[in-house]
């Protein structure tokens, strides 16, 4: 079983740059898809950002295309959120995931919560203007 643990949140200022790591444990995770979703207060869990098993291939939310990056060392078991540029409306609770159901090494990527199967318990991530 794995369990996924995001760091990396807390407050900061906009225009700051804070970079969000999730850790895999339990089982190597570094041949499946992973993806950043967060939910703002009030509102659903939206998707951020996905990343292939290799890396080759990533995929944004419109909202955060050119200011986020998604990345990962397998190595480490770990994949990261490099976040530039903050604003207040990306103040957030941001959770990471894996989808285990494919095969590994499939060369797709998802953007849909409902296409994952492990997911972190979140870090919050609190934008300052």
């Amino acid at each position: 079983q794995v369990q996924l643990v995001e760091s990396g949140g807390g407050l900061v200022q906009a225009g700051d740059s804070p970079r969000l790591s999730c850790a895999a444990s339990g089982r190597t995770v570094s041949s499946y898809c992973m993806g950043w979703f967060r939910q703002a207060p009030g509102k659903e869990r939206e998707f951020v950002a996905t990343i292939t098993w290799s890396g080759s291939s990533t995929y944004y939310a419109e909202s955060v295309k050119g200011r986020f990056t998604i990345s990962r060392d397998n190595a480490k078991n770990t994949v990261y959120l490099q976040m530039n540029s903050l604003k207040p409306e990306d103040t957030a609770v941001y959770y990471c995931a894996v989808r285990l159901r494919s095969p590994p090494y499939s060369g797709r990527y998802y953007s849909s919560e409902r296409e994952y199967d492990a997911w972190g318990q979140g870090t919050q991530a609190t934008v300052s203007s």
